[in-house]
């Protein structure tokens, strides 16, 4: 998984509430168990028009945010459906960082499980920050999340809280896999007494 630990980029604003992961994804597109190739796909109904070209009016299709890695959003964002695939698309087409009221709590720890980082915040502060992204290109943050901090366009910092075992994941790019991992010299130290002791388990 992708280390996280500081981006600086310009921020798309989203003010819709209950995005759910359907129309983050559609289920049309979750045969794949690959994660990279659903970026073009992600948030496809609002996206794109029904001959397949792009709705101009979607946040993300404007110049000013097409390489935005920010999303700035309304509250309850994610829910619906578990799909895993709503953090894939997301990371694929290029975000890297959600920062909403709150989150469904299933997509919430799917996203880090992936190194897509999301940050909750106060409303009256999501306000303030949506506001920041409406100016466009020249809105750039700066999300440090060593030190849970969320820089605005003007300089005035933001803090954030998160839990420190998911901090420390997403700043080292440990995945469930790359947590295990971390334990290797315990795991092969019990496996090795394990063979000594019940050898008949390896036979």
């Amino acid at each position: 998984m992708e280390k996280f630990t500081k981006i600086r980029a310009v921020a798309a604003p989203l003010p819709m509430t209950n995005v759910d992961t359907d129309m983050i994804i559609p289920q049309n597109f979750l045969r794949t168990i690959e994660r990279t190739g659903l970026g073009k796909h992600a948030f496809t109904n609002i996206r794109y028009f029904d001959d397949g070209s792009e709705n101009p009016e979607f946040i993300m299709n404007k110049p000013a945010y097409r390489d935005a890695k920010i999303l700035i959003t309304g509250e309850n964002f994610g829910c619906g459906s578990s799909r895993e695939h709503a953090p894939w698309a997301l990371m694929d087409m290029g975000l890297r960082c959600i920062i909403a009221p709150s989150f469904a709590d299933i997509f919430y720890g799917n996203c880090f499980k992936n190194g897509l980082l999301p940050i909750k915040l106060p409303q009256e502060v999501i306000d303030d920050l949506m506001a920041d992204a409406d100016k466009g290109a020249n809105a750039v943050f700066t999300v440090d999340l060593e030190n849970l901090e969320i820089t605005r366009p003007d300089g005035e910092v933001v803090k954030f809280e998160m839990d420190g075992f998911r901090q420390h994941s997403m700043v080292n790019g440990l995945d469930d896999i790359g947590i295990t991992m971390e334990k290797g010299a315990k795991i092969s130290e019990f496996e090795a007494k394990q063979k000594a002791e019940q050898p008949w388990l390896y036979k």
